[in-house]
C-alpha cells in the first residue's frame, strides 16, 4: 500500500524552507525524485533542493500539484477562485457554464487541475446534452448489401473468385469522429488528475457516456494538432474543450533538456505565464481596433552573423516578444508578458536585458514589460539604457502594470457603450502608458 504523502502548501514565487513544523524538515529525495527535482528547476517550474534540514520548496510561475517522494506539494495561484474562473473563461474563449458541484467548492483543498477539470465537464456536459457532432468517416469494407463505390482494384485482386460481398469504399455519418475520440480522451484524462472526488466520477460518467459510441485515442501533440484542424463552423463548440484537454494534458508533461524529449510529471503543473500571455492578446486584439496585435513576432534580420564569420554555418538568433503591436507597416509597441508581480518583486537583470534588446529593435527605441499584480496603487516604472561612456541615451524599457481586479471588471463589464470605450482606453494605457 502506497505512503500517504504529507501535504506541503505554498502560493505561485513563494519559498518555503524546512523549518520546525513545516513537513519539510529531515526529508530527502531518492534518486529518481532527485533527477525529476533537477529537470522541474531547469525548466523553470519547480525548485526542491536537499539541504541538511531537510528540503527547499521554491514555486515560480507554475501552479498544480505534484509528488515527490513522501511530500505532495500544492501551488496555488495568488488569485481568488472566481476571479481566476473569470479570466481563465475569457483568455482561452470557455462558455460561461454552470461549474463545481457544491463539494468542489475549495480550490485551496483541490488544486488548480480541477479548475480546469469542472470547466470540461461542464463543456463536454453540454455538448453531449446537444449532440454530438457527426461527421463522414471513410471506411473500406467488404459488404453483402453494397454501398458507396465498388473497388474494382480489389475485387480484380481476387482474380474474379466469387464471393457473397463486394469491396466497397463508402462514407457513413458516424459520432465516431477524431474530435469526439478527443473529448473521450480529454475526460478519461480529467478522471486521472482530478483531485476532487465529486469532479472525478462526473468526468469518469462522461466518458462511459462517450465510450459507447467513440472509440477512445491516445493524446499526443499530434493528435491534438489534427484535431484544432478539423474545427470550423459547425464544430466550433468543440474548440473549448479541446483547449482544455491540450491544457490537461500539457501540464503533465516537462520538455527536458535533450532535444524535445518530454517527461510525464507525477502530478499537474499549469504554467500561468502562458495563460497570462493568452488573456492579454485576446484583450488587445478586441480592444485596439486600429492596430494589429501579432504573437511571438519573429524579429527576422535583428541579429546576422558577419560574412566570414560563421564558422560552424550557424542560423543567427531570432528575437521574438510575446506582442508587437502594429499600426499600419509601422510598429507601434513591443509588449512582452511576464507572469511575476514586479511591484512586489525585484526585476530580473536577464528579464532587463532582454527587453532592452527589444527597445533597441526599432525606431521607438521603447519596449514594455505587462505584469500581473493585486495591488490596487501600482504605477509604472521606466529604466533608461544609456552609452555608458558617453551617456546618450539608447532606449528605454518600461515596466507596467496589469491590475487583474482592474482587468477582470473590464472583461465583464458587457458591451454598452460606455464599457466599450473603457475598456479600448484601458487597452490604449496598456499599449502607450499615456
Amino acid at each position: 500500500m502506497t505512503e500517504a504523502a504529507a501535504p506541503i502548501r505554498l502560493t505561485e514565487w513563494q519559498t518555503r524552507t524546512p523549518e520546525p513544523g513545516s513537513g519539510l524538515e529531515g526529508r530527502t529525495l531518492g534518486a529518481a525524485d532527485r533527477a525529476l527535482a533537477a529537470e522541474l528547476a531547469k525548466a523553470g517550474m519547480l525548485e526542491v533542493t536537499e539541504l541538511r534540514a531537510g528540503l527547499l520548496v521554491r514555486s515560480y510561475s507554475h501552479v498544480g500539484k505534484v509528488r515527490l517522494g513522501g511530500i505532495e506539494i500544492t501551488i496555488l495561484p495568488k488569485l481568488d477562485q472566481t476571479s481566476l474562473l473569470s479570466l481563465l473563461r475569457y483568455a482561452y474563449g470557455f462558455r460561461n457554464l454552470r461549474v463545481f458541484a457544491e463539494a468542489a467548492q475549495s480550490l485551496d483543498r483541490s488544486g488548480f487541475a480541477d479548475l480546469l477539470v469542472s470547466q470540461l465537464n461542464a463543456e463536454a456536459g453540454e455538448l453531449l446534452a446537444r449532440g454530438l457532432h457527426r461527421a463522414y468517416v471513410p471506411r473500406r469494407e467488404w459488404l453483402a448489401s453494397p454501398k458507396g463505390r465498388i473497388d474494382i482494384g480489389r475485387l480484380a485482386d481476387r482474380g474474379g473468385v466469387p464471393a457473397a460481398s463486394l469491396p466497397c469504399t463508402h462514407h457513413p455519418r458516424v459520432e465516431d469522429s477524431l474530435l469526439n475520440q478527443l473529448l473521450l480522451a480529454g475526460l478519461n484524462l480529467a478522471g486521472a488528475v482530478a483531485a476532487d472526488l465529486h469532479l472525478r466520477r462526473e468526468a469518469r460518467r462522461l466518458a462511459a457516456v462517450l465510450a459507447d459510441r467513440v472509440t477512445a485515442t491516445r493524446l499526443d501533440a499530434g493528435v491534438l494538432d489534427r484535431g484544432f484542424t478539423r474545427l470550423d463552423r459547425t464544430t466550433t463548440a468543440y474548440e473549448p474543450a479541446l483547449t482544455l484537454t491540450r491544457l490537461l494534458w500539457e501540464a503533465q508533461r516537462v520538455t527536458l533538456g535533450e532535444a524535445d524529449t518530454e517527461l510525464r510529471l507525477p502530478g499537474f503543473l499549469f504554467d500561468m505565464n502562458r495563460f497570462f500571455q493568452a488573456l492579454l492578446s485576446r484583450f488587445l486584439r478586441e480592444n485596439l481596433p486600429e492596430h494589429s496585435v501579432a504573437d511571438e513576432y519573429r524579429l527576422r534580420g535583428m541579429m546576422h552573423f558577419l560574412p566570414r564569420y560563421n564558422p560552424r554555418a550557424r542560423r543567427p538568433p531570432v528575437p521574438r516578444p510575446d506582442f508587437v503591436v502594429l499600426r499600419g507597416q509601422r510598429v507601434s509597441a513591443i509588449l512582452d508578458a511576464k507572469y511575476r508581480d514586479l511591484w512586489d518583486r525585484p526585476l530580473p537583470r536577464e528579464m532587463l536585458y532582454q527587453l532592452a534588446v527589444y527597445a533597441a529593435s526599432h525606431e521607438g527605441r521603447t519596449a514594455t514589460i505587462l505584469y500581473p499584480t493585486t495591488a490596487a496603487g501600482a504605477t509604472e516604472a521606466r529604466i533608461g539604457v544609456r552609452d555608458a561612456v558617453f551617456g546618450r541615451y539608447m532606449a528605454q524599457v518600461h515596466l507596467r502594470p496589469v491590475i487583474l481586479d482592474v482587468l477582470e471588471r473590464h472583461v465583464a463589464a458587457g458591451d454598452a457603450a460606455g464599457a466599450v470605450r473603457e475598456r479600448r482606453a484601458y487597452a490604449d494605457w496598456l499599449l502607450t502608458g499615456g
